[in-house]
């Protein structure tokens, strides 16, 4: 299965995660995928762990310590599958939480090399002082401080020398591993690992073009003109480009040190209502947000303002997904089970069958134990986490703009109750709830969609005639054809044809034995002996070698 792997750097690279795997007490699952007979040929000897530590360890805590082992792309994968609170279930989803993108970082003479290509000449000709010591490492990037010629502090994200190859090789694995999962390992199919890692390589790619993260910046700060509260760091487009991102230092108290923020006398119940009003604007308002809020993105900044950095990882929410969420929060708050339940179908449409009723009923009691509970006292995140539970019970997955929509609300909650403890996110998002609602049914946004509709209809009735007419020609001619795929009669036509060759080869095997005896048994008559000898011999190592390879295609098909 893995022989198609393109080039040697990937057999190698797949020794690596087949032995980190295995180190830690994943063999099995090594062996299910096919991996270990490609770990025989890469040749390497396996560093094995100790098994009773490994066994005393729970199996997130094992997950989490390999992704860490594996490298940058799997700790971003593992970063990702924690946003994934509709697949995974919070034990797994809090552990892969803590992967930390700090990585011990590179000597600054390193990395000056591809700095000095991307700027286009000596550093020291277009910063006054940078420092080498770095402010940061990150497992794709570390950040250095530095100082224009007017005094300006800035910082330089800088991407880590041969990181793209790395992560583009990871990608060609995680694809391939996606796909040998669901064909043989049934019973993780239901995570849908071939969706996440396409939509994670997207991701990943993404974050990996800083020009990228500048223009998401810039999107963001747009979307804020006229706002005080939120501070984006201004982007220099001038050094800017895909391995190197150039931005304003934003000089704060970090979002984790919550001792400075008492210090300066900044007020953490007004902080905390900031930082809700500019999610909940991006989220419901704008449909463009930063899908990353944690902590470490974030600065205090005097005044109560709240600076916002790292732009890699954002999410976007279209017109509709932004109805269907204010669907699903005025449902949850005004206990309507019906709507939860006609939205949580909506999202999970494609996951599979699901049993409405069930799933009502399901919603039904989950909506009942928060009757009679003040608006203020509801948790928000913990409702939509309850919400993800109900998914996973039933075999539903989120789309993933709404997976990351929902680990951002999470994780604002969670900050919102840092800085005060009586934070009522539910009351925060009132407002954008009924501006959402006012939108969608505002005389203007009626008449776009009824528009819309119009349009669509005329065009659909003017195409109709030269469809149909389309259609009628090539029934007339025959060129008019169903195609039928049903991959269970598939495999079962593959066993035939493999069954068939072997036969084949068998008969064959027999025909060379019988032929080669008669021709030996001749051996004296017109044609001289040693050529009848001869030839017999070789009827014999044919048969021989075919049955040889009989033998051995059995083997295999019955190991597999």
């Amino acid at each position: 299965m893995w022989e198609t792997l393109g080039t040697v750097r990937d057999l190698g690279r797949l020794q690596q995660i087949a032995s980190v795997l295995i180190g830690y007490g994943f063999g099995d699952m090594v062996r299910r995928i096919g991996m270990a007979g490609a770990l025989e040929r890469a040749g390497r000897i396996l560093h094995w762990r100790d098994p009773e530590a490994m066994a005393h360890m729970a199996p997130p805590v094992r997950v989490r310590r390999a992704l860490e082992d594996l490298g940058p792309t799997f700790v971003k994968l593992g970063q990702v599958l924690a946003t994934r609170v509709d697949l995974l279930p919070p034990e797994w989803t809090t552990e892969l939480g803590k992967l930390q993108n700090a990585v011990p970082a590179l000597p600054f003479e390193q990395v000056r090399p591809q700095l000095v290509e991307d700027l286009g000449g000596d550093p020291a000709e277009v910063f006054a002082r940078i420092e080498e010591t770095p402010l940061a490492a990150a497992s794709l990037a570390q950040a250095h401080r530095a100082w224009l010629a007017d005094g300006s502090a800035v910082v330089l994200k800088i991407r880590r020398p041969g990181i793209r190859d790395l992560v583009e090789a990871d990608l060609r694995l995680l694809a391939r591993l996606a796909e040998i999962v669901e064909a043989r390992a049934p019973d993780l199919r239901r995570y849908r690992p071939t969706q996440v890692v396409h939509e994670f390589s997207l991701s990943l790619r993404r974050e990996l073009d800083f020009a990228g993260e500048g223009r998401n910046a810039e999107r963001i700060a747009a979307n804020f003109a006229g706002n005080d509260a939120i501070v984006v760091p201004k982007v220099y487009w001038q050094w800017t480009c895909e391995r190197l991102n150039v931005q304003q230092l934003l000089d704060g108290i970090p979002g984790t040190d919550l001792a400075a923020v008492d210090a300066t006398g900044l007020e953490r119940a007004a902080l905390a209502r900031t930082g809700a009003d500019i999610v909940l604007k991006m989220v419901l308002e704008d449909g463009f947000f930063h899908a990353d809020p944690h902590p470490g993105n974030i600065f205090y900044l005097p005044g109560g303002r709240i600076g916002v950095i790292d732009f890699g990882m954002v999410g976007r929410i279209s017109d509709q997904r932004r109805f269907q969420i204010v669907q699903l929060l005025h449902g949850l708050v005004a206990r309507e089970p019906e709507a939860v339940a006609d939205v949580l179908v909506d999202w999970g449409e494609g996951s599979g069958e699901v049993d409405e009723s069930r799933l009502q009923g399901d919603v039904g009691a989950f909506v009942d134990q928060y009757r009679g509970v003040p608006l203020k006292d509801l948790r928000m995140g913990l409702m939509l986490s309850d919400v993800t539970a109900i998914l996973r019970e039933h075999g539903l997955s989120l789309p993933p703009d709404l997976a990351l929509m929902i680990k951002a609300f999470l994780t604002l909650e969670g900050m919102g109750r840092q800085l005060d403890p009586d934070f009522d996110m539910a009351g925060a998002a009132r407002p954008y709830v009924e501006q959402v609602l006012l939108k969608r049914w505002s005389p203007r946004a009626l008449l776009r969609r009824g528009r819309r509709g119009v349009l669509d209809a005329l065009e659909l009735a003017g195409d109709m005639p030269r469809e149909l007419r389309r259609l009628l020609r090539m029934t007339r001619r025959g060129r008019l054809h169903m195609q039928m795929e049903v991959t269970s009669l598939k495999a079962f036509g593959d066993q035939v044809d493999r069954a068939a060759n072997r036969l084949t080869m068998g008969v064959v095997t027999a025909a060379l034995v019988i032929g080669s005896s008669i021709v030996m048994h001749s051996a004296g008559g017109g044609v001289p002996s040693r050529w009848l000898l001869a030839l017999g011999v070789m009827g014999f190592v044919g048969a021989a070698l075919t049955g040889l390879w009989i033998l051995l295609s059995i083997w295999r098909s019955g190991k597999g």
